[in-house]
């Protein structure tokens, strides 16, 4: 992978691959993750796509799309740590399968620039109808959460573990706030956007770094930019333990309780940590699957999961409303038991297993490449999958409950139904 600063706070990353047909070009802003920008960050690139000044409506951008051979144009919000993007990603055929005398990289680029800098206006602002659209989207996948009861427990933990943190302000922002959104504010913040933030670029396909430099140097040469440096990313901010019960109408109890480790992914100790969580709870395999629910009968379904940017780890389960205790109860004896070292061969070989299988499929597809390496360039992760699967090899049982014990209980969220 090359690396290329095209302006002053503009960068592209290039990953040079033959083996696809389709390529890649993503682009983000990065914004500093908080409560004031989330949703406006969420809510943005949805409705840049709505249309351009050429290209006034779905029906139109589909039409140029299908020019490009089939070309597709998505939006980016992704939450990294301390830092929200929001942009735009391309999928298009490598110019090397089109007809001869055909070009798709520099059209599609062309295309994206369009998308960007050339909206729909109307009075001098983004036009309304498709705001108030992009709007009620929005609010309906953040609404959709809160039907998946497991998903909102989890949530919910994680807001009242992470609430002095940016990791606890959803990446989508909150439902209240897209609603306040106006033409006006959401026209003012893409302006802020487009001139303060810092922008990654990502393209994975077989066109030289020069060739993609002089494409993407052409999109950004006419904005003036005032570059406002981000801060680096942060550990855990800490808040005092905490447990919380809520009541709803449910049939099944919903447990998240929410642990904290010194270890994030920064750090030498991610990869044991990693495999920690999978040994602990993240699988069929695992200790809480074998043995809280497919032996003791305590849980419908339970794992775990470790957010790496934070060092957070997070154990979910659904469960009837008075077994609670006991669940708790037999979360931490599993956790004790990797804190001793009581892990077989068998289950650390399972865990590096999944963990092979994950590394292998970093190079399936150009988005796969991109979310790795875009991903890492941003979070400080500085592990290429060749030293990822090295270091995985490398990691013993005596290291995995090394990592374990710098594991401690913070957080308890429970969802009850109602008595």
């Amino acid at each position: 992978m090359t690396t290329t600063t095209i302006f002053p706070g503009i960068t592209l990353r290039c990953y040079p691959d033959r083996r696809f047909k389709q390529g890649a070009l993503s682009l983000q802003f990065i914004r500093p993750m908080c409560r004031e920008e989330a949703a406006l960050n969420a809510l943005l690139p949805a409705v840049l796509l709505r249309g351009s000044r050429l290209h006034p409506d779905i029906r139109s951008i589909t039409g140029r799309l299908d020019d490009l051979y089939g070309a597709s144009v998505g939006n980016i919000v992704r939450r990294i740590g301390d830092y929200q993007t929001t942009g735009l990603y391309c999928g298009f055929i490598e110019d090397r399968f089109t007809l001869e005398g055909d070009a798709i990289l520099a059209p599609m680029a062309a295309f994206l620039k369009e998308l960007l800098l050339d909206p729909v206006l109307e009075n001098g602002v983004f036009r309304a109808s498709f705001v108030e659209g992009e709007k009620k989207n929005l609010i309906a996948t953040i609404e959709s959460e809160r039907n998946d009861k497991r998903a909102y427990a989890n949530s919910q933990m994680i807001r009242l573990l992470c609430r002095a943190d940016s990791f606890g302000i959803p990446r989508l922002g909150e439902k209240e706030d897209v609603a306040a959104i106006t033409p006006e504010a959401l026209y003012a913040h893409y302006r802020k956007v487009l001139h303060e933030s810092r922008v990654e670029l990502f393209y994975v396909g077989s066109a030289d770094e020069e060739t993609v430099a002089s494409i993407i140097r052409d999109i950004f040469k006419d904005i003036e930019r005032n570059y406002v440096n981000l801060l680096g990313q942060t550990r855990f901010h800490w808040v005092d333990p905490s447990e919380e019960t809520e009541e709803m109408e449910v049939a099944q109890g919903k447990l998240a309780m929410g642990f904290l480790s010194p270890i994030t992914l920064r750090d030498p100790g991610f990869v044991p940590m990693q495999l920690l969580n999978l040994i602990f709870g993240a699988g069929m395999t695992s200790k809480l699957f074998m043995q809280v629910r497919e032996k003791l009968s305590l849980c419908y379904d339970i794992s775990s999961g470790y957010h790496g940017a934070k060092g957070i780890l997070s154990v979910s389960a659904g469960i009837d409303s008075h077994q609670k205790d006991r669940v708790v109860q037999e979360v931490m004896a599993q956790l004790d038991a990797c804190r001793a070292g009581e892990i077989t061969e068998a289950e650390l070989e399972a865990a590096k297993q999944a963990m092979f299988s994950s590394i292998r499929s970093i190079h399936d597809t150009p988005g796969s490449i991109e979310g790795f390496y875009g991903s890492s360039a941003l979070s400080g992760m500085s592990l290429t999958p060749e030293e990822y699967r090295k270091a995985v090899a490398d990691t013993t049982v005596a290291d995995v409950a090394e990592a374990a014990r710098t594991v401690e209980l913070h957080t308890t969220y429970f969802l009850k139904g109602v008595q």
